[in-house]
């Protein structure tokens, strides 16, 4: 058994735990920046999302055909084909990878005349952050990292209860 493979349940709870916390960071700055109408680069603030994808291709198709085991016909009623010798990878990362993304929708306009921000009609571009929403998702993101808590915790007393057989 190789130890990678051991140790790949840890990497995957451990990236997921890594993603949720970009995701709270990423949360916490936005609900900050809910009253911005100016940042550095001139304009209101704009929302930030974070988007999560896989880390590495982990399509069962792939996986399927990546190990080392003969696959041939043992029935005549099975599907007719050559006998195939397939290969393993041992290369793939498993887990998931969090990136962040400039949220596309519109800003809102609030009127405020004596807003140094505001147009000529006294329009104030605020950023669309619903503070409402964001909570949401801040725990939404906060029971996520706990489930990969307890998926780690879980995976450690699997290992220790397999040490003392």
């Amino acid at each position: 058994m190789n130890i990678k493979n051991i140790f790949s349940a840890f990497n995957i709870s451990a990236s997921g735990m890594s993603a949720q916390r970009k995701r709270m960071n990423v949360i916490a700055e936005n609900m900050a920046n809910a009253e911005t109408t100016r940042t550095a680069d001139g304009g209101p603030y704009q929302r930030k999302m974070v988007r999560f994808e896989t880390s590495a291709e982990q399509q069962f198709s792939r996986h399927l055909a990546q190990e080392r085991i003969k696959i041939s016909q043992t029935n005549a009623s099975h599907i007719s084909g050559n006998s195939r010798r397939l290969s393993r990878t041992r290369d793939i990362e498993p887990g998931v990878r969090a990136t962040e993304d400039l949220a596309t929708n519109d800003f809102k306009l609030v009127y405020e005349p004596g807003h140094p921000d505001s147009d000529e009609n006294g329009y104030v571009k605020m950023p669309n952050i619903n503070v409402v929403t964001e909570m949401v998702d801040m725990i939404a993101a906060s029971r996520a990292f706990e489930a990969n808590t307890t998926a780690i915790n879980a995976i450690k007393q699997m290992a220790k209860a397999s040490l003392e057989i």
